[in-house]
C-alpha cells in the first residue's frame, strides 16, 4: 500500500463552523514519489467525502502543508483519503486527529 503528503500552503476544511468547535491542525507530508492530486478529510461518522482540500492543485513529491480542519464537529476521529498523479488511491480510516500531529504519505 502506498501512502502519500505534500504542498505549500494551508488547506482549510471548513465545512460549517459553530463558534465553540476548537480547529485541528496537522501537517501533511508527502514522501511519495507522486504527486498527492485529491486529498479528503470526513468526520469518520460520515457516510460520504467532503470536497478535495488540494482544488484543483497539487501537492508535489516532498513537500508539506499545515491542515487546518475547521468543520465546528467535537470529534477527533477523521478518515483521510488521497488521490495520486500516478493513479493510487490511499484511505487512511479513523484516526485521532486531535492527537496526530503529522501524517506522511511515503511509497
Amino acid at each position: 500500500m502506498r501512502k502519500y503528503l505534500a504542498v505549500a500552503a494551508v488547506l482549510t476544511c471548513a465545512f460549517t463552523a459553530p463558534a465553540a468547535a476548537e480547529n485541528l491542525e496537522f501537517l501533511l507530508v508527502n514522501s511519495s514519489s507522486s504527486a498527492l492530486t485529491g486529498f479528503y478529510v470526513s468526520a469518520a461518522s460520515s457516510e460520504h467525502w467532503e470536497e478535495n482540500l488540494l482544488e484543483g492543485q497539487i501537492l508535489a513529491s516532498n513537500y508539506e502543508v499545515t491542515v487546518t480542519i475547521a468543520d465546528g464537529l467535537t470529534t477527533c476521529i477523521y478518515d483521510i483519503r488521497g488521490v495520486f498523479q500516478d493513479g493510487d488511491v490511499v484511505e487512511d480510516m479513523a484516526l485521532d486527529l486531535c492527537e496526530l500531529g503529522e501524517y506522511t504519505f511515503t511509497d
